[in-house]
């Protein structure tokens, strides 16, 4: 009898699981579940389409043949209510059960809303949050029609928000609660060379600011937004990226292991629940890097998961359990960001630490590097890209590098002198 495979979630998680289950089992039954009208596409490129540099076609990744050519049941529009554990069965919205031997949870997350902070109008007409490819069409449409423009959320996918208006030529005030763009990664010197390039394409950055309240028209579309510190700032679109909320509220009659940062899994996308695994950005797994749990959003993180998860599905079902020698999420992230005349890049967990370094190199390029207990854990490289391979490799060797500070921010970095220096853990 063929094992079955139940996937919920056809983001880059759940898809490379599928596909990583197909080629290790041949003659698997594989099911994928999602509550979306498409299949996979490409996430990263969604600003690109909402800038209106890309037309949709190159956007999606799997059309519905990929899935049918290896044998893959591709379910849209459905969604599920809620998993039996004990029976290992998936419940759907439309009364369908699906049967599984191994489950993969790649449900990912919906974009936080400003109303569950109390904001009045926060879902007011006229306000967009980005995540999917449905959100990223309504602002690009938005964006086309408005005369200015509000952006709430000084993150990363704050900063996509930021780059569409530039791009749609759309003024617009950046409303921030700290006292710069991406606070806990960046300092104000390194985050400056970012507000300089959104100044130059008509967008404000305001700081110690945000947003206590929207008013909106007679017609119930947003007008203005009016910050804590009682200042009115006036718009007829708004742009808000606060972050994502989980998607387990089917896993919460279950005994799967949650909480605030999604599905608890080990450094073999295992979850507490035998058969049950989870990959992508709702897991809060053990990082081998760290030597703690975490959280890692990258797509590359979340294509690997899948992966690792999807091995481990087929190798413990071929075992009658756990497998003695199951595969090991170990991955250092990046993420980069390609809106302005300089490149970025983040890698790792730059926003932890107990110590960290930073140097300005030019108007356009800047380095930081995030430690903990002398060790790389993370850092942002502006301008300069080259040494990313360098930092990454030190890294996931663990190295105590931190009394090193003068060598890591040197433009060049010299390895062999940094290696030599600090021998590579045992």
């Amino acid at each position: 009898m063929s094992a079955s495979h139940v996937i919920i979630g056809d983001g880059i998680a759940g898809s490379s699981a599928a596909e990583t289950i197909r080629e290790e089992d041949p003659d698997a039954d594989i099911t994928v579940i999602t509550d979306e009208g498409e299949a996979l596409y490409n996430r990263i490129l969604i600003k690109e389409f909402a800038k209106g540099k890309l037309p949709e076609a190159p956007i999606s990744i799997h059309e519905p043949e990929w899935y049918e050519e290896r044998d893959i049941d591709l379910q849209l529009n459905t969604h599920v209510t809620t998993i039996d554990t004990e029976d290992n069965e998936v419940l759907t919205h439309e009364g369908t059960v699906y049967e599984y031997d191994k489950l993969l949870v790649a449900t990912g997350g919906t974009p936080a809303s400003l109303a569950s902070f109390g904001i009045d109008n926060a879902d007011a007409d006229g306000i967009d949050h980005f995540w999917t490819f449905q959100d990223a069409r309504s602002i690009k449409e938005n964006v086309e029609a408005a005369d200015q423009g509000i952006i709430v959320g000084a993150g990363l996918l704050g900063i996509d928000l930021a780059a569409i208006c530039g791009a749609q030529d759309l003024e617009a005030n950046y409303l921030m609660r700290g006292e710069c763009w991406w606070r806990y990664a960046l300092d104000t010197e390194g985050a400056e060379i970012l507000h300089e390039a959104m100044r130059e394409r008509g967008v404000t950055p305001v700081f110690d600011s945000g947003v206590s309240e929207f008013e909106t028209d007679d017609d119930g579309r947003v007008e203005a937004a009016i910050d804590p510190n009682g200042e009115r700032y006036e718009g007829d679109w708004a742009g808000v990226a606060i972050g994502l909320s989980f998607n387990t509220e089917f896993l919460q009659d279950t005994p799967v292991e949650t909480n605030d940062d999604g599905v608890v899994t080990d450094e073999y996308m295992r979850t507490n629940v035998d058969d049950v695994y989870a990959a992508g950005d709702l897991t809060w797994f053990y990082d081998t890097i760290l030597g703690e749990m975490g959280q890692n959003g990258s797509w590359g993180s979340a294509k690997e998961q899948g992966s690792i998860a999807g091995q481990n599905m087929v190798e413990d079902l071929e075992a009658g359990g756990e497998t003695d020698d199951p595969e090991e999420f170990r991955w250092v992230s990046s993420y980069s960001i390609t809106h302005f005349d300089f490149p970025f890049l983040s890698f790792g967990h730059p926003t932890i630490g107990d110590d960290d370094a930073a140097r300005k190199y030019s108007d356009t390029e800047w380095r930081r590097l995030a430690f903990d207990d002398g060790k790389i854990v993370g850092g942002v490289l502006i301008g300069d890209l080259s040494q990313q391979s360098k930092f990454k490799k030190l890294m996931r060797e663990e190295r105590e590098v931190a009394q090193h500070k003068d060598l890591l921010l040197e433009e060049d970095v010299d390895m062999d002198k940094l290696e030599e220096a600090t021998p590579k853990p045992e």
